[in-house]
């Protein structure tokens, strides 16, 4: 008999954390920003309040351009998207410290209606790749001495999401400001129990 072959590929997930990425707490938002502030890094504070408002997909966030969020020198407070995930527009608020971080960033690196929001600075893409937003939000988490193993891009979509159902539990309301077009992809994101998220919608639309 042929001996069978024990060689197999080891699952890419082997030794590795998977699943969904934590939200940040409250005190985490601001000791970030804090850190941010007092560093004087006008383009890092204007992405990490943008990624916060929006809760847009990295591959969203990194993507826009000046005329998504302005008009002109001035910061709109409400902005509409088209996701590139569903091809569906998806509209978010922008606070007045966002807008304010914006600006500053837009005026420090004097841009303009078409340029990128948030340009790379290597050569290869005009715009921040999803790949150093990453490395960005991995520098961040470790800067406030949290593990940078729990939290990740989709850490930055989920945390407004997260404390607007804390304090609403609007499972309906969350689903539209996160563009989801099923309520289980929500409920995901949220991490409750699917039949506790039923009931919670059934009450909503009561």
């Amino acid at each position: 008999m042929k001996a069978i072959a024990t060689n197999r590929r080891q699952p890419w997930n082997k030794g590795k954390l998977v699943g969904q990425k934590a939200p940040l707490r409250l005190k985490d938002i601001w000791a970030i920003r804090v850190r941010l502030q007092i560093a004087q890094d006008t383009r890092d504070l204007a992405l990490f309040d943008l990624a916060i408002d929006s809760k847009l997909r990295a591959c969203d966030l990194t993507k826009l351009r000046v005329r998504d969020v302005a008009h002109g020198e001035h910061v709109s407070s409400r902005a509409m998207v088209m996701q590139q995930k569903t091809q569906r527009p998806v509209q978010f608020e922008i606070t007045e410290q966002t807008r304010l971080a914006l600006e500053a960033w837009i005026h420090q690196a004097r841009l303009h209606s078409e340029d990128c929001l948030f340009p790379s600075r290597l050569h290869a893409s005009v715009h921040l790749s999803t790949r150093q937003y990453a490395r960005i939000v991995k520098a961040w988490i470790k800067a406030i001495g949290l593990d940078p193993t729990m939290y990740g891009t989709h850490t930055m979509r989920r945390t407004k999401a997260s404390l607007i159902y804390r304090r609403t539990k609007n499972l309906r309301a969350v689903q539209l400001l996160l563009g989801h077009t099923k309520l289980e992809s929500t409920v995901r994101y949220l991490g409750i129990e699917v039949d506790d998220a039923l009931e919670m919608a059934e009450q909503t639309e009561a």
